[in-house]
């Protein structure tokens, strides 16, 4: 991470704060590498700076794959 970098942060909601043009105020909490928060933060950071994460793949039901064939 560059100086000033928090890694990754989960965005609660963008703050109608006044401020420069391209510039916005974020509310969120920083996450670690497993996802969970660490902290709660207000941010202040560039548009054009951010970047989406890539869609979560949702989990399988029951977690198990189907063979096709019924138990008894």
């Amino acid at each position: 991470m560059g100086s000033g970098s928090i890694g990754r942060f989960r965005v609660i909601r963008v703050l109608d704060w006044p401020t420069y043009d391209g510039w916005v105020w974020l509310e969120g909490y920083q996450v670690n590498a497993a996802g969970e928060a660490v902290s709660r933060r207000r941010i202040f950071v560039q548009r054009a700076g951010l970047t989406a994460p890539p869609p979560a793949v949702p989990p399988q039901a029951g977690g198990r794959r189907s063979t096709g064939r019924v138990r008894r």
